[in-house]
């Protein structure tokens, strides 16, 4: 019997999030929904974001999910109140989940302008421990140089240190990835800062909470992800998605048009 997990980001992002769901089970059938219209999230305002929280919840309501995975950190931050009371779906964030594996005390957060605006991510840490130092960086202009279809090395390392300097210049111990495009050039920023400090991906910790809410089969065994049983929706250039999802997740896949607003 197959979960069908709903996945929703702005773009590319919830392919992190993606990824380290397939990689620990294959027992699910994913709806992954991009508003890639409408990117990126993270510099627009509170309610405009919520706005869309309501559209998406439009877009899941009528999928029959066992779940819904929040891929996007912004709308985490500005409307996981709208998600969980309206899906009526166990809704499982990144913010809430990566909170409970913090284990140092300065931590740094990178994430977009609207994210650190919110200051979801310092309550929801602070909330748990006490006595810990977060600094947030904004991070405006990696969402649109990760989207691009060729990265710009040269521009990610520029941009790169210019965001770290003020969280390194703090001695931070470890470094909260808090949007979900950002694990995607992980290995681009581990080899920039020191082996000591700790580089989060709060995918992981939210797909942890997931597969313990949702017990993994103890038969399942595999070598590869099975993206045969996910279906990929885009709200604007489905062509350029697939090959997005060429680059990034190594398959071809059908992209599907949706318009949000008439879920047409």
């Amino acid at each position: 019997m197959r979960i069908k997990i709903g996945i929703f980001d702005s773009g590319i992002g919830g392919f992190t999030i993606l990824n380290s769901l397939l990689k620990t089970r294959k027992d699910v059938e994913v709806v992954y929904l991009a508003d890639t219209k409408r990117i990126p999230f993270g510099n627009k305002g509170f309610k405009e974001i919520r706005y869309i929280a309501k559209e998406i919840c439009t877009f899941f309501e009528d999928k029959n999910l066992d779940a819904l995975l929040i891929a996007c950190n912004t709308t985490n931050a500005c409307a996981l109140d709208i998600l969980e009371d309206n899906l009526k779906v166990p809704c499982f964030d990144l913010i809430n989940s990566v909170s409970e594996i913090v284990n140092k005390k300065i931590i740094g957060v990178f994430a977009t302008q609207t994210t650190v605006k919110s200051s979801f991510y310092k309550n929801a840490i602070t909330s748990k421990k006490d006595n810990l130092k977060i600094i947030q960086q904004e991070c405006p202009e990696f969402v649109p140089e990760i989207e691009k279809e060729n990265l710009n090395f040269n521009k990610l390392d520029y941009l790169s240190d210019i965001y770290l300097k003020p969280l390194l210049n703090k001695n931070i111990e470890e470094l909260i990835l808090g949007c979900s495009h950002y694990p995607l050039i992980y290995d681009f920023l581990r080899k920039k800062i020191d082996p000591k400090i700790r580089i989060i991906d709060p995918s992981k910790a939210l797909i942890k909470k997931f597969n313990e809410s949702f017990a993994i089969p103890k038969t399942y065994r595999y070598e590869s992800l099975p993206y045969e049983n996910v279906q990929f929706f885009v709200t604007s250039d489905k062509d350029e998605f697939a090959k997005k999802v060429k680059f990034w997740l190594e398959v071809h896949k059908e992209i599907r048009l949706v318009n949000l607003r008439s879920n047409v």
